[in-house]
This record gives C-alpha cells, sequence and structure tokens, in this order.
C-alpha cells in the first residue's frame, strides 16, 4: 500500500501542509516540529514524487554516486569514470539522448550520511545508485544498508557497488565489482619479504572498514606463510600495526611510532598510497633514506605513486576501469558477471621505494 503525505501528516500530527513545507524547505517549521515529521516519513518509509507524480512508479534521470571523499583521489576517479559513461552525449552536441545526470553524494566516511543520501535518493526515485569503496563492518548498519537498497530496487533502482565486496543478502544488487584487496596485500608484503625484510611494520586504516581488513589479512597471511606471523608471532604483528584515517597526516604519525616500538624497522607497508607519501615523510624527519634504510610501500597505484622520490612500489588497481564498468552496469549497457559478483584483480607494481636490506 503506498504511504500518502496525508498518512505522514497523521503519524506526526500535524497537517499535511506542513509536512509539505518541512519537505520542501519554504517555509520556516519549528525544529521539534520538523524532527518529528522526518521521523514519520523515516518510520513509514515515506517517498515524495517528484515532477513526475502521475508516474508514481517511474524512476527519474537521476542517478547517485556515494563517495567517502571526494578529494580523494581514490574515490574522485572512480566517480569521475563512472559519470562519463552516466551522462553527457558522447558527441559533444549537447543534445540529451538517454543519459542521466549524476550527482555525487560525499558522505565523509559517516554511515548515518551514506544512509541519510540513499534515503534522499529514494525520494527522488533515482534511476540508479553506485556505492564506492569499503563498507563498515558493523552489523546493525549493514542491515540497515541492505534494508534499504532492497527498496530502492523493488523501487526499479539499478544498484551497483564499486571497489566493496557484495552485501550478504544481494539480491538487490546489480552486480558488485570488488577489489582483490587481500591478495594484493598479501604479494606487496610477498615482495618485502623475497627482498630479505622481516620487520615489517604495517599503518592499516581505520579498524571498522571492510578495505582495512582485507588488505591487512592480506599482509598477515604472507608474514605467517614466511613463519614469521603465526601464534609466537602474532603478538608482534599487533605491535608492528597502528591503525588511522586514510591521509597522509596518518602515515606521517604512524610511521613515528613504528620507528619509535621498533628501531630496527626496515619497511613500511602503509595502507594507502596517501598514506605512503606521511610514511615518507616521517622517514626523511628522522633522517633515515628511502630505500637503504627503510623501505616505503602503498596501495592502489594513484596517480602521483610513479613521481613520488623514489617512485613508490604499490598495488595497482584499475580504478578508472572499475568506475566507468560500473556506470556502464548502473545505465544497462553492460550485461552483469555471473552471479552479479566481479572480483577485480590487483597487479603489483615495483618501483625504487623498496630494495634493501638483502641479507645473506
Amino acid at each position: 500500500m503506498t504511504v500518502t503525505l496525508a498518512d505522514v501528516a497523521a503519524r506526526a500530527r500535524v497537517s499535511p501542509a506542513t509536512v509539505s513545507r518541512v519537505l520542501n524547505g519554504n517555509y520556516p517549521v519549528a525544529a521539534s516540529t520538523r524532527e518529528r515529521v522526518l521521523r514519520a516519513v523515516d518510520d513509514l518509509d515515506y517517498v515524495l514524487n517528484g515532477p513526475a507524480s502521475s508516474l508514481a512508479a517511474a524512476t527519474s534521470d537521476l542517478v547517485g554516486i556515494l563517495v567517502n571523499d571526494i578529494a580523494d583521489p581514490f574515490f574522485g576517479i572512480m566517480a569521475g569514470a563512472a559519470q562519463t559513461e552516466i551522462g553527457g552525449p558522447r558527441d559533444g552536441s549537447g543534445r540529451a539522448g538517454g543519459e542521466k545526470l549524476a550527482v555525487i553524494c560525499n558522505t565523509g566516511g559517516s554511515p548515518e550520511r551514506e544512509l541519510t543520501y540513499l534515503t534522499l535518493l529514494q525520494r527522488q526515485r533515482a534511476a540508479a545508485v553506485v556505492l564506492t569503496g569499503g563498507a563498515v563492518e558493523d552489523p546493525a548498519h549493514q542491515a540497515a544498508i541492505s534494508a534499504k537498497l532492497a527498496k530502492l530496487a523493488d523501487a526499479g533502482t539499478r544498484v551497483v557497488l564499486c571497489g566493496r565486496p557484495p552485501l550478504p543478502d544481494s539480491e538487490a544488487i546489480v552486480a558488485a565489482l570488488a577489489f582483490d584487496n587481500r591478495g594484493g596485500g598479501r604479494r606487496l608484503t610477498e615482495h618485502l619479504l623475497s627482498l630479505g625484510h622481516r620487520r615489517i611494520g604495517y599503518v592499516a586504516g581505520p579498524l571498522e572498514r571492510t578495505t582495512t581488513r582485507h588488505r591487512l589479512e592480506g599482509h598477515r597471511d604472507a608474514m605467517r606463510a614466511a613463519g614469521l606471523g603465526d601464534e609466537a608471532g602474532a603478538g608482534e604483528q599487533e605491535r608492528l600495526t597502528v591503525h588511522g584515517p586514510y591521509d597522509r597526516r596518518s602515515g606521517y604519525d604512524a610511521t613515528l611510532e613504528l620507528l619509535r616500538r621498533e628501531p630496527e624497522v626496515t619497511a613500511i607497508v602503509a595502507a594507502n598510497d596517501t598514506v605512503a607519501l606521511g610514511a615518507g615523510a616521517a622517514i626523511r624527519d628522522r633522517g633515515l633514506r628511502i630505500p637503504e634504510d627503510v623501505s616505503v610501500a602503498g596501495f592502489d597505484d594513484l596517480p602521483f605513486s610513479v613521481d613520488a622520490v623514489p617512485a613508490l612500489t604499490t598495488v595497482r588497481l584499475p580504478l578508472f576501469e572499475a568506475g566507468a564498468r560500473a556506470g556502464r552496469l548502473a545505465m544497462g549497457k553492460e550485461a552483469p558477471p555471473p552471479g552479479g559478483i566481479a572480483t577485480i584483480p590487483a597487479e603489483l607494481m615495483v618501483r625504487g621505494s623498496t630494495a634493501p636490506p638483502r641479507v645473506g
């Protein structure tokens, strides 16, 4: 049964005109009243009809692309590639021909804002939604996301995950394009081990992110295979791991902490390339050389990685290709992968920031 504006008004104990004012934002409403109306909207899952109100079951020309931080090249590259496939005629004519309006929704890494944007896109009857980057590993949030995506899909919205693993219940998902973060993390550490490194520090991302866990698991798998991360060495691995945000400052501070904990560390693996830049700065500020004294490695192969001094050893993720594919899937231009899930391989890029020490 379709929920109406009158139903919301009754639930919030206000007039339909007040509900309209709250949702349209075109008239001042008391904060307590506004909160009561919005709570009723959420409780009833009311969807505001847009200009095409006579076509209640139709979707609009809007596509939402959710990112953690549009200023981060990791997300910017994927969002830009997806937008290229979603909107804008290729011939430069400016004519509309089935394209959609792509809107970037910057969550700032907030689970609450992620849900809010999905709700807003549902109310706008978005034609498609693309969610990029790792997910928050919180069962309550995952359940809320799954429920919201199911409602979007029921209304005709095509849902695509790009760079994040599939949800436990993924029937609402057109496709999930997941990066092989675990395999990439393992190969990166195997490379350092092959050079003779044994004391390897790890600057990890936020604890609650799937990307953080998968990359760290790959690193520790390689350490265990080398006999350095079994039960006897598990405590050492914890001591040589520091978590923080995916930013340069985190890499700088965490690397100083790792060098304090273990002055004999010979390599630092960073959660991503931006973190690796901070790690490199901390090493230089301590009067150490890269890679003669300490090797540094990153993850993602962002555009600046090859221009770092020395050029950064990293794991390449095909961000542009993945974003473009997500855009095509969102637009129905490409058939979904078998089972709706595709693992995108990661490629090790060996450059000048890793080499010594070779022992024996």
